[in-house]
């Protein structure tokens, strides 16, 4: 671990996902830095940002911390959330302050591992780690490995979990029962009374990404709500 206070690494409350699907409008970096300015002009603590140029841009309009992470699909392997020390490293050389990683127990390409890349993270690169989780076996490995946060980012979208439905409230509550390391609830947050749950529940923090930044996907929400 970093050994520093988190407190002193990202703050209690809320962060938001700026984030846009890639045939989408709203995926530029300008479009991603205005996002991430009005949030935290609204009171965010910090913001999760995917891709070198979008950090870039961030960076570039707050001071705030930027989870930063960036999203590879590399053919053969399902881990994509900023799978390799490279993709570690670039993220890391544009501004992010906290580096978001896959924890999960699948294969890695170029025979990375979880302890590795959060070593690799702390020592290489100077950074703390969000470890992106989706069971309780998962976090404990991430905890062992000296992840300094830990989400429930990948619960409902893994194998291991794809008949559940995110928010993972049960697994925010074991993680923070057992585990000892900040948790952070991320995934399926729909309403300030969900998010509110979760802290209720003694999360370290919540990011909401969709219900505050996602246009394209509430858009097509509403429609089909409408019977269009």
């Amino acid at each position: 671990m970093t050994n520093k206070d988190p407190n002193l690494l990202l703050p209690k409350g809320l962060i938001v996902s700026c984030q846009a699907p890639t045939n989408s409008p709203l995926h530029h970096p300008e479009v991603i830095a205005a996002m991430a300015q009005a949030s935290i002009n609204q009171g965010a603590v910090g913001v999760r940002i995917d891709t070198p140029s979008h950090i870039r841009a961030v960076r570039q309009r707050i001071t705030q911390p930027i989870i930063g992470l960036w999203k590879q699909q590399i053919p053969g392997f399902e881990i994509y959330i900023t799978p390799r020390f490279s993709d570690a490293e670039a993220i890391a050389q544009v501004g992010a302050d906290i580096i978001a990683i896959d924890a999960t127990l699948r294969k890695r390409p170029e025979g990375v591992t979880v302890e590795t890349l959060i070593d690799f993270i702390h020592n290489e690169l100077g950074k703390p780690v969000m470890a992106d989780v989706d069971t309780m076996e998962v976090a404990r490995v991430a905890a062992a490995a000296g992840a300094d946060f830990i989400g429930t980012t990948l619960y409902g979208y893994t194998q291991e979990t794809k008949t559940e439905s995110p928010p993972g409230f049960e697994l925010l509550k074991q993680m923070v029962e057992s585990l000892g390391v900040p948790a952070i609830c991320e995934g399926g947050i729909a309403s300030p009374a969900m998010a509110k749950k979760a802290i209720n529940l003694g999360a370290y923090a919540v990011v909401v990404g969709t219900d505050i930044t996602g246009i394209d996907s509430k858009v097509k929400a509403y429609r089909l709500g409408l019977g269009e």
